[in-house]
């Protein structure tokens, strides 16, 4: 699996998509989302493999535990990288996904989501009435994804170096957030550049508006991959 800036497809047909691609001449990283994928379906996933990038299938799954594990085998059929449920499905809805997802493809990685990066203290606590602090609600779900198997997790940067002192560095950490210094924060909450991101331990992170809505996408996605890989 690539260590490339994974791009937000924020987009609503293939048309969008493959006006979008065509700009770019290399391998990429690319997330498809449920605003794409619902109104796209699997037609677009083999697009894009045809094209030679690699896919972070992202709808978040969040179900019982049958219901889960029966989508996550109709999912396992799709040539994906990499997908992901939410970590408060709980612990049996997580190793489901697991085996579901690894039914007709083995080399599936998939990671839980903990907070979304829209998800501020006040609502974590006033809204959904978890009385920690955001790195202690964030933790406990790493770690309840790490013991039903998963590969790693969907945070913030701000949590990955406390994840990584807990959970090591082979646990994947992709994190959305990521703003360049000079772009707007639009709904996300907890943000960093992706210098800040490498630093603080994320192993992916996850770019979409700043590029996708840019003047000139190419010349932005250049930039973010050189601050992420350098």
């Amino acid at each position: 699996m690539k260590t490339l800036p994974i791009i937000a497809l924020d987009f609503d047909s293939i048309e969008s998509v493959n006006q979008f691609l065509d700009q770019f001449d290399e391998p990429l990283f690319v997330k498809v989302g449920m605003e794409l994928f619902y109104q796209t379906g699997p037609q677009l996933i083999e697009s894009i493999k045809a094209r030679g990038h690699d896919i972070f299938l992202d709808l978040k799954l969040h179900d019982i535990p049958n219901t889960v594990g029966k989508t996550m085998e109709g999912l396992s059929k799709l040539d994906v990288d990499l997908v992901n449920v939410h970590a408060a499905g709980g612990t049996a809805m997580m190793e489901r996904a697991l085996e579901g997802i690894k039914k007709h493809n083995k080399d599936i990685k998939i990671i839980a989501v903990t907070q979304l990066t829209s998800t501020t203290e006040a609502v974590l606590q006033q809204e959904q009435n978890i009385q920690t602090t955001i790195d202690e609600a964030v933790l406990n779900y790493a770690q309840l994804a790490k013991k039903a198997g998963l590969d790693g997790v969907v945070c913030s940067p701000l949590e990955t170096a406390l994840l990584k002192e807990h959970l090591g560095t082979s646990f994947l950490k992709v994190t959305p957030g990521i703003r360049p210094a000079d772009a707007a924060v639009n709904d996300q909450k907890r943000v960093t550049t992706p210098e800040q991101a490498k630093e603080m331990g994320s192993t992916h992170i996850v770019v979409g508006r700043p590029i996708t809505q840019s003047d000139d996408p190419l010349a932005s996605y250049q930039k973010i991959k050189e601050s992420w890989l350098s």
